[in-house]
């Protein structure tokens, strides 16, 4: 369970950062610190944060601590919930849980199911939330953890306040308080407290809600708790606003905002920008709405869809209720596309779309078919009429039954054409399907039998689970893969073309790649153009660019080279990129098929498997954005893949020959 886990989410998230300045790093050697380094972090760098939950993995790996293995993979969950990637964060949570589970670490599968509800519970779920908060209670009430049993009380308190059950929260939080003061002092201690001010706010004991709150805010005046210092006074600013007192409020607010923006917590300022504009949205709107809009902006700029989507609703409904129903609608539309962007559909609902498409396609057809018969009929009724009305009148009905037959057959023959269209997406999913997918699943269910025989030493055991690991790495990709194609033939490639810079975007991709052209020695050298820049969809531009760039390192043997060149057209007009290696080369029966369906991945040269969709997608992506792609190849000599895409205005010293070292 653990090796086939671990094996699909870290290296695909791995590729997704970049190290950040070296002299962050030199002073760390523990995993404490990389752990002490990781919280720091968090907030406002979360790329920094990632790089070093890979390091310290890596370490952990190295040392063969797969507990804290698990530690890391549950910080990476941690980073993802922040930005309300709630989907990504359980991922890595069920991860951390299925390691932890392997080593029987009780405290560590407490900690990790403890998250998994917290994901559930920020996503609405409470009856979810509420069973790993209960199991996580059961896990550290076995182990007799104390610190434990009062955090499944804290957050089982949590779901019954966000489902309004104040009574049953309250008995739970006086549970954790009993616990807590058996322990010592911990950021625990100061959540009971506000969520007792949260309570009490709730049920209208103002006084006993503001003794808590202001207890909480002296005990975590201290650099070790000031994001939950800004926590308490936005709460206790809450309570505030609910007894009419709305200056006294806002001074809190206020207070806490510069808090938060001292200390780089985006989060906590988020949280401060919005109960500010919630303060001022019946004194002063248009104040609310400059909160609101520096809300935003942050939001964007650190990338927290769930949160950018949360403020332009907040902003949509002070327009509506100031009659500006153009803004309101504008705010309410950029909700929308952050919705459709951010959050897509299970893969069993886009096939069984798939299937509906098809079968609704069919039935179509068989309507037009049914329509044409009944018109030909009708046809022949109403020429046997038009004789008795003379050679003339004959004449006319058939010139104008000629005409509706020719359109009938141009209808029938156009539904004929979608029909055989949307057939042939079917097949080819369930070609690649079938090919693609099935054969590395029967490798891994062949693979666990063998480890559940129980007759492998440790050697050969560890063999076969790295295996296993890379078949399901593989099958992830195709899968990935697979979803896009498909949801590519439905709803059409989207665009998103803008001016960008190639040889920022060969720049970024290689770094992405470093890794696995490490493991193999492979050189890869980057010949780009600096200063060109081209028109096309960026997300396009690096699935292209990460494709033919992991394909040349697949087919290369160890030792090799990979060389990435732009260069501008003689015309003027379009930039030519190239990815060439000296691998092992395309035979040429394979070549005339290498961008269709039917093209069939063949392993790498440390036998990495390959997809086939994988180029059928860059060749789609491609033609989209205004381009085309060519590929020449001989066995043994290597490939070159070259693709063109529309020329941009250049920047300055634009076409200079890049001049920095190849990276290998």
């Amino acid at each position: 369970m653990y090796f086939f886990i671990t094996g699909f989410v870290l290296p695909l998230y791995a590729l997704c950062f970049q190290q950040p300045d070296r002299f962050s790093t030199s002073y760390i050697s523990s995993l404490e610190e990389y752990e002490e380094a990781i919280s720091r972090y968090r907030y406002y760098k979360p790329d920094s944060a990632v790089y070093f939950a890979r390091r310290a993995i890596a370490l952990a790996r190295a040392n063969n601590d797969l507990n804290s293995v698990a530690n890391m993979i549950n910080q990476l969950g941690m980073v993802d919930d922040n930005f309300g990637k709630f989907e990504d964060s359980r991922l890595k949570y069920l991860n951390a849980l299925a390691i932890y589970s392997y080593t029987s670490e009780n405290e560590g599968m407490a900690k990790v199911t403890i998250r998994l509800g917290v994901v559930e519970l920020r996503k609405g779920n409470y009856d979810k939330a509420t069973k790993y908060f209960l199991d996580a209670l059961k896990l550290s009430d076995s182990t007799g953890n104390k610190y434990g049993v009062m955090e499944a009380n804290l957050t089982l308190a949590e779901a019954y306040i966000g489902q309004k059950h104040y009574h049953t929260a309250f008995k739970y939080l006086v549970v954790a308080e009993k616990i807590n003061k058996q322990l010592p002092f911990s950021s625990l201690s100061l959540n009971i407290v506000n969520n007792f001010g949260i309570i009490y706010r709730e049920t209208n004991k103002f006084e006993k809600a503001i003794a808590y709150l202001e207890r909480g805010i002296s005990e975590s005046n201290t650099p070790k708790y000031q994001g939950l210092y800004i926590t308490l006074m936005n709460t206790l600013a809450s309570v505030y606003a609910r007894q009419g007192l709305v200056d006294e409020s806002i001074r809190l607010q206020v207070k806490a905002l510069e808090k938060a923006r001292e200390i780089k917590n985006y989060l906590r300022e988020l949280q401060t920008l919005t109960g500010l504009a919630g303060s001022y949205a019946r004194k002063d709107p248009a104040i609310a709405i400059t909160y609101l809009q520096q809300a935003l902006a942050l939001a964007k700029e650190k990338r927290a869809k769930k949160q950018e989507m949360e403020v332009s609703h907040q902003i949509g409904d002070i327009y509506k209720s100031q009659g500006k129903y153009e803004l309101a609608l504008k705010m309410k539309e950029n909700e929308q596309a952050i919705a459709d962007s951010f959050f897509y559909k299970e893969m069993s609902l886009r096939m069984a779309n798939l299937q509906s498409v098809y079968e609704l396609d069919k039935s179509k057809a068989k309507v037009q078919e049914l329509s044409y018969i009944n018109s030909k009929q009708s046809l022949k009724s109403r020429i046997i009429l038009g004789v008795s009305g003379g050679i003339l009148l004959v004449l006319m009905v058939m010139l104008f039954f000629y005409f509706r037959t020719k359109k009938l057959n141009t209808l029938l023959n156009k539904a004929n054409s979608e029909l055989t269209e949307s057939n042939g997406i079917k097949d080819k999913l369930f070609s690649v399907l079938g090919h693609d997918l099935r054969t590395p699943f029967v490798s891994v269910t062949n693979m666990l039998d063998l480890i559940n025989e129980n007759n492998l030493t440790e050697e050969e055991r560890q063999e076969i689970t790295a295996k296993l690991a890379v078949s399901c790495n593989a099958s992830l990709e195709t899968l990935n893969k697979l979803l896009k194609w498909g949801e590519m033939q439905i709803k059409g490639i989207r665009q998103n073309q803008i001016e960008l810079s190639a040889d920022e975007a060969i720049g970024r991709n290689i770094e992405l790649l470093a890794e696995a052209a490490e493991e193999k020695s492979i050189q890869v050298q980057n010949l780009a153009n600096e200063g060109v820049n081209v028109i096309s969809d960026p997300d396009h531009l690096d699935f292209i660019l990460r494709n033919l760039l992991s394909n040349a390192i697949k087919f290369t043997p160890n030792g090799g080279k990979v060389t990435v060149v732009s260069s501008v057209q003689s015309s003027g007009e379009e930039v030519l990129f190239s990815v060439k290696d000296n691998g092992i080369g395309i035979p040429a029966d394979r070549l005339k098929g290498i961008f269709k369906i039917n093209n069939k991945s063949t392993r790498g040269t440390n036998n990495e498997k390959g997809t086939s969709i994988g180029l059928i997608m860059c060749k789609e992506f491609i033609e989209a954005n205004n381009g085309t792609i060519q590929v020449s190849s001989s066995p043994g000599a290597g490939s070159d893949f070259t693709f063109s895409l529309k020329r941009s205005g250049s920047m300055p010293d634009a076409g200079q020959r890049r001049t920095t070292q190849p990276v290998s």
